[in-house]
């Protein structure tokens, strides 16, 4: 009888310690499992926010309040002329100043491009080395004359001075802050021959000596041979009020005929609010 209870409590004892191994076994899955699936939806909620689309910025509602319309450009740099014969020989620093008064247009689909025009003033001064250009000649053609062997001026130029209309298409890549912003202009302005002269000044024999003194100085102004209609394509590229610009004359120096087939280029620094 003894031994029959002993029996009967080992087999409950092992049936019991046996349900609890299967017990631990399923949990130990489960949990497992449930890991498993935590750790899959990490890498999948991060690549959601990885490939989430930018959004994208509207232009058109872009407040430009605080940017002029108006402004005033200024330019000053090196003028030359291509194609020129050797009879007609420059020196020194040939240059232009220029001044416009623009108005700005900024498209309102994408206030980042405008259209620019307005009025200014142009002038051209040309150096010459040793050749007198006369502009009160009575020939066909403009002469450029070598007085190297003969009486010269220790300086001589000629001048042209045009009324300008400008018209510029710009970029600008922050357009609510022009003054921290980069710039690209491309355009063109059309002018009209308001004044041309030459002035020589310090007339001085051919071994160099000052016939009436340094202070003496000579102009002649005419405009029969120069061109009066300037039309030049321009280019803009700038950072902030600096930008630097250039301008090829598509008309020549003087009318068809009368002179050598010279255009005229300039390349120099613009200051301008836009």
């Amino acid at each position: 009888m003894k031994k029959l209870v002993v029996f009967i409590l080992s087999v409950a004892s092992f049936t019991t310690l046996q349900a609890q191994i299967t017990l631990f076994k399923k949990k130990n899955k489960t949990s497992k499992t449930d890991s498993t699936k935590a750790v899959q939806l990490v890498p999948k909620q991060t690549a959601d926010v990885i490939t989430s689309p930018k959004p994208k910025k509207d232009y058109s509602k872009m407040v430009l309040t605080n940017r002029a319309a108006d402004h005033l450009m200024i330019q000053y740099g090196s003028d030359a002329w291509t194609n020129r014969p050797d009879s007609v020989r420059t020196k020194g620093f040939s240059r232009h100043f220029n001044v416009y008064v623009m108005l700005d247009k900024p498209f309102k689909t994408d206030p980042r491009f405008s259209v620019a025009y307005g009025v200014g003033l142009s002038s051209s001064n040309i150096f010459f080395d040793n050749i007198r250009v006369n502009l009160n000649g009575l020939g066909s053609t403009l002469p450029f004359t070598d007085v190297t062997n003969t009486n010269r001026y220790k300086k001589f130029k000629l001048t042209t001075i045009y009324a300008e209309i400008p018209i510029e298409v710009r970029f600008y890549s922050d357009p609510e802050n022009t003054a921290k912003s980069w710039k690209f202009a491309l355009g063109a302005k059309v002018g009209t021959l308001l004044k041309a002269f030459t002035k020589g000044k310090d007339l001085q024999n051919a071994n160099g000596q000052s016939i009436f003194g340094p202070s003496s100085i000579t102009k002649e102004s005419n405009k029969r041979y120069l061109n009066g209609t300037k039309l030049a394509a321009t280019a803009r590229v700038g950072y902030g009020i600096f930008s630097l610009h250039g301008a090829y004359n598509i008309l020549g120096v003087t009318k068809d005929g009368f002179g050598p087939a010279m255009n005229a280029y300039s390349i120099g620094i613009s200051i301008s609010g836009l």
